[in-house]
């Protein structure tokens, strides 16, 4: 399986982002699918996630300001966030949920300007 991530970019804060993550393979569906994201410094930590049936979680960082969704027909993955703060700066990656070691990719760099 290949995922690709895309879509990040340089906005001021407050501004908004919307990631897209498309991936390889038939399987896809079948899966809980997550946002991941790692700040220069510090470890990866998972941003958000989707089950197979929709169910959303988000850490608390984000909660109320992203948005994941999934479209199962396209195989894609998104990260719909907004009110960006200066803390979001991070490379954000795609992942199943829990994470497989050998899915990640290249991630895309966020970079919010305060």
């Amino acid at each position: 399986v290949q995922l690709q991530a895309s879509g990040g970019g340089l906005v001021q804060a407050g501004g908004s982002l919307r990631l897209s993550c498309a991936a390889s393979g038939s399987t896809f569906s079948r899966y809980a699918m997550g946002w991941y994201r790692q700040a220069p410094g510090k470890q990866r930590e998972l941003v958000a996630s989707i089950g197979s049936g929709g169910t959303t979680h988000y850490a608390d960082s984000v909660k109320g300001r992203f948005t994941i969704s999934r479209d199962n027909a396209k195989n894609t993955v998104y990260l719909q966030m907004n009110s960006l703060k200066a803390e979001d700066t991070a490379v954000y990656y795609c992942n199943r949920s829990p994470q497989r070691s050998d899915y990640w990719g290249q991630g895309t760099q966020v970079t919010i300007s305060s």
